[in-house]
């Protein structure tokens, strides 16, 4: 097979959460434990850092990434989804995973996923972990796919675990409530492994409290011990959260004696861009008129991002706007402004939620635009009607973001 094929057959064969929702998702590890041993427990080959959290977990990762590069470390990134391409999903000092490893892993182990029916995830779990093992990275962040308890990545025993926050995210699978999404997400703290949590939330603290404590292990807040000021190439105010939880988190592995200095991190937190090719984290897209995307898709995110774009200069506001189907829409709305012209469209998924439907729903509550084919149609048709002083926002899925970057 080619790499496209090899790719299609991964997305098409086995379930994938990103396309199919609910029905891609597994409750337990036992798959990814047979996996583990069919491949001779590549996730014991190498140092790790766990992170974990509803919003930020993405950026934190790539953060943590770009520090440990500048301090001269091989370092293994596992994140998820992509934006445009698979191998995004699987990068050694910010290269992606190469199309020939892609394909021979599949053919190597193509037998075993189709006899014991592993998911897509599990499968690409199996995929980064053989090869961060054979490529003898010094480190691997490992980012969490869904939850954390029951997540493909949580076979492995890292230096330290990272929670960023906790939101009323995935709650058909997670729970409806913050104190039972912790609870999930809490089930990557591991006995006598520290665990670094980014944001301090009433409802959840009792919780990783009790979970550390049982696990006798060390718990930091970040956002309550991390009072220095750094600057990150990641723009946006709400990256300040996840770059004390980055802060706190290399305090943590500076006490294990990894190497790790003041210019390192400094010149780390600049570049995360460059060293690990991180895109749709509020990018700005072109100029006259301005054009900014960010993956935000839930209540949490969209809180920072919806403020920050309020601090934006412009004339009139346009904004390019798809969510998947099982968005709760309540949840979210009273966050994005009615002073903007909407442009709704289906990211192109099988759970992309129908343009019309979303028009209709924002009509009803007095937002102003039309549905369109396609996010490109969309996005074209904003380009058209705005000014060259006017901005343009695309978000709302990270699946519409992929369609225009």
């Amino acid at each position: 097979m080619t790499y496209q094929d090899t790719v299609n057959w991964m997305f098409s064969q086995l379930p994938m959460y990103q396309q199919q929702g609910k029905a891609a998702y597994k409750v337990d590890l036992s798959n990814t434990v047979l996996l583990a041993t069919h491949l001779k427990n590549p996730e014991n080959q190498f140092k790790s850092i766990h992170v974990a959290g509803t919003n930020g977990k993405g950026s934190t990762s790539h953060m943590l990434a770009a520090v440990l590069q500048e301090s001269g470390y091989t370092v293994g990134l596992y994140t998820s989804p992509h934006l445009k391409d698979f191998r995004e999903r699987i990068k050694i000092n910010g290269n992606e995973i190469s199309k020939e490893f892609v394909i021979d892993f599949i053919k190597q182990n193509k037998t075993f996923f189709e006899t014991h029916s592993l998911s897509f995830f599990e499968m690409t779990v199996g995929m980064a972990f053989d090869y961060f093992a054979k490529q003898q990275v010094d480190i691997a962040i490992i980012e969490v796919g869904l939850g954390g308890r029951l997540d493909s990545t949580n076979i492995i025993i890292p230096e330290v675990s990272v929670i960023t926050n906790i939101g009323l995210d995935h709650t058909q699978f997670l729970g409806n409530t913050l104190h039972a999404i912790a609870e999930e997400k809490g089930g990557i703290i591991k006995k006598n492994i520290p665990v670094v949590i980014g944001e301090t939330q009433d409802e959840t603290k009792s919780v990783f409290n009790r979970i550390a404590a049982e696990a006798s292990s060390s718990i930091y807040y970040a956002d309550q011990l991390i009072t220095t000021s750094y600057k990150s190439d990641l723009k946006g105010s709400y990256q300040e959260k996840n770059i004390k939880t980055v802060l706190q988190t290399i305090s943590v592995l500076q006490k294990q004696n990894w190497k790790i200095s003041q210019s390192n991190i400094e010149k780390g937190l600049q570049q995360v861009v460059k060293n690990t090719g991180l895109k749709g984290r509020w990018q700005i897209l072109k100029e006259d008129p301005k054009v900014i995307c960010d993956t935000a898709h839930n209540k949490e995110g969209l809180v920072y991002v919806m403020k920050q774009l309020e601090e934006e200069d412009y004339n009139a506001l346009h904004i390019v706007f798809g969510v998947v189907n099982d968005k709760d829409l309540d949840s979210i709305i009273t966050l994005l402004p009615k002073n903007a012209t909407y442009y709704f469209c289906k990211p192109n998924i099988p759970r992309g939620k129908n343009a019309e439907e979303l028009f209709t729903y924002f009509k009803e509550k007095n937002y102003v635009g039309n549905a369109y084919d396609s996010v490109n149609e969309a996005y074209k048709q904003a380009l058209k009607s705005a000014k060259k002083n006017d901005v343009i926002y695309v978000g709302g899925s990270t699946f519409v973001v992929a369609e225009i970057i």
